[in-house]
């Protein structure tokens, strides 16, 4: 006698789909739980210092006593990475707040000002767009110095057309929705509808593009700090050690590796949630 197959049974392809999907969220949220912890109390995952030198176990390989290595003046690099998430979570958090503000203003603005200044914001926003990011950060980097601060704000300015542009043409869609529509036919004020209807469904996108956008301003910060425009050496920042360690990559890979690991898994994790929470937000499983 035939079986015939259960025809509610989930395919096996479709079966693994889900578990993988959640142990993937679930290792990226922990890993930024655990990434948070080290920018706040790094002195709970290491008690060494980070700045303190060593000359005698210089260029040491990962090893039990020191399991990331040493670098050219015997720090321990462990000790540096751990210290390095806050000054890098420094950099990528004021960044990308500076650059969805910029966005924010830019776009309510061009939305909600009139033609002219709309065709201002769009004017503005191809000007900023003829320049890739990295090069417009350089630029302003050149103009306002080196250091954390003038770091936050090249990154910020760089990266904020891309989310003016987005959020500028959700406040042109919104404004025109019918439920505003209503609101304005039952007298409601200007200010009213912003507060109640535009920026609720304007800027709901922000929050996913925010979370993703971290990790992509953790990037161009320690692409900046690499090319000598960030934290001046030895400060314990994931691109500052990327080149500081450049000339030693031949004898003692160790030291671009481990930072440069930080920077990815910071980059996946960051991706990973952002694409969890978008798919919560649109109602489908995370």
């Amino acid at each position: 006698m035939t079986s015939i197959p259960f025809a509610g049974r989930r395919p096996p392809a479709l079966s693994w789909r889900l578990p993988i999907r959640h142990a993937g969220v679930a290792l990226a949220l922990l890993y930024l739980v655990l990434l948070t912890g080290a920018a706040i109390v790094p002195h709970a995952f290491t008690h060494a210092d980070p700045l303190a030198i060593a000359p005698r176990d210089a260029f040491h390989p990962p090893g039990w006593q020191h399991p990331f290595g040493t670098d050219q003046s015997g720090r321990d690099i462990l000790t540096r990475v751990i210290y390095g998430a806050r000054q890098s979570l420094l950099l990528g958090g004021g960044a990308i707040t500076l650059s969805l503000s910029i966005a924010i203003v830019l776009a309510l603005v061009g939305g909600l000002g009139g033609p002219m200044a709309a065709q201002g914001v769009r004017w503005l926003l191809d000007v900023l767009f003829a320049f890739p990011t990295l090069v417009l950060a350089l630029l302003f980097t050149a103009t306002l110095g080196t250091g954390v601060g003038p770091l936050i704000v090249a990154v910020g300015v760089g990266s904020a057309a891309g989310y003016a542009r987005m959020v500028f043409g959700q406040v042109l869609s919104v404004r025109r929705a019918g439920y505003v529509e209503a609101a304005r036919a039952l007298g409601h004020g200007p200010l009213r509808i912003i507060r109640r209807h535009i920026l609720p469904n304007a800027f709901r996108p922000l929050v996913v593009t925010a979370t993703m956008g971290v990790g992509q301003t953790i990037v161009w910060s320690a692409a900046l700090s690499f090319l000598g425009l960030g934290a001046p050496p030895p400060a314990a920042e994931w691109g500052t050690m990327l080149s500081m360690g450049r000339d030693f990559v031949a004898e003692a890979w160790w030291m671009t590796l481990f930072p440069g690991l930080a920077i990815v898994l910071t980059m996946l994790s960051t991706t990973t949630a952002g694409r969890a929470l978008q798919r919560r937000i649109e109602g489908r499983a995370a």
